[in-house]
């Protein structure tokens, strides 16, 4: 399974899958409430003459994600199910193939270079789709060789990047899907990726465990290779402002890395159970790990320790 099945939106505001349903956790508060429940029929609410949509009914979520109040999520049927956070019901559900391997292994949320609203799919029928967040059409499927196990975009919008059963892992233009560079270095398949807020640095995750991070300015070699203890590397973020890296294992580590460091500076978690996602709150005061565990199933929060040189002082 893919790991990207936690989002924070706030440090008191979690989204998180739990059986069929996501649920909000309010840290704040202690209390969680569903806001999605996909175990029987879903209705979309936007119609219009052209489009996509289609019910669907009995959704496996296997990916999703959150951004300015819309949450995204797909299936393990290759469903993709958007839905407004401040609006009742799903805005928009449809299978976006048919193909018998269809899962959908990764979804994005991002910026175009026109600032429109953009949505990105990445699937196991080796197509990667790009949506609008207004009427839900699909704008552009560009087709690769191997089933696509994650993309994610750029800050500024212009590249992305495209990883999945291949050791290459790619860089290609946001409006054409055109391949500009090919990144060597992997050992096996790949399936996470994240870029650096300032858009310099891309990180990769694989099943060689490890994640390899590549400074756009010279894509001919890895800037630096950071290893995992076990696992592949499933779930790769970056905090907002860009001091810290976290890398998440299939099952029990997670790792944090100090960016202004160059990485040297690290952390180590060690937990029990399967890792469903990770998430930084934006104001990178907060680490959420997910456990899904049918056993220790739970949402971990770990807050960010200030050191006070004053305060040593006294």
């Amino acid at each position: 399974m893919l790991r990207n099945l936690l989002w924070a939106t706030s440090k008191h505001d979690v989204y998180l899958m739990q059986n069929y349903s996501v649920m909000h956790w309010s840290s704040l508060l202690r209390r969680g409430k569903e806001v999605l429940n996909v175990a029987g029929p879903i209705m979309p609410t936007v119609k219009r003459s052209g489009s996509l949509a289609q019910p669907l009914s009995r959704v496996q979520i296997s990916t999703m994600s959150v951004k300015d109040n819309l949450m995204v999520a797909g299936g393990f049927q290759g469903e993709l199910i958007c839905k407004y956070l401040n609006r009742p019901g799903v805005a928009f559900c449809t299978k976006v193939t048919t193909d018998e391997n269809a899962i959908t292994n990764a979804v994005d949320i991002y910026r175009s270079c026109n600032s429109s609203t953009r949505l990105m799919t990445a699937n196991n029928d080796a197509q990667v789709r790009v949506f609008d967040t207004e009427n839900f059409a699909c704008l552009s499927r560009f087709t690769f060789s191997w089933s696509v196990n994650n993309t994610s975009v750029s800050p500024d919008g212009k590249l992305f990047a495209v990883l999945g059963d291949s050791a290459d892992c790619f860089i290609a233009d946001a409006q054409s899907g055109k391949v500009v560079s090919n990144l060597k270095g992997h050992l096996d398949y790949s399936f996470a990726s994240a870029w650096h807020p300032d858009g310099r640095i891309l990180a990769t995750g694989n099943q060689d465990t490890t994640c390899r991070l590549w400074d756009v300015r010279n894509l001919s070699k890895s800037l630096e290779v950071l290893k995992g203890r076990m696992g592949a590397i499933r779930a790769v973020k970056f905090t907002l402002d860009g001091r810290f890296m976290a890398m998440a294992e299939p099952a029990d580590f997670v790792h944090i890395y100090d960016v202004r460091s160059g990485y040297s500076k690290a952390q180590e978690i060690d937990m029990f159970g399967e890792i469903a996602g990770i998430s930084f709150s934006p104001d990178t005061e907060a680490l959420f790990v997910g456990v899904a565990d049918r056993t220790y199933g739970s949402l971990l929060e770990f807050n960010r320790r200030h050191c006070d040189p004053h305060l040593y002082c006294i």
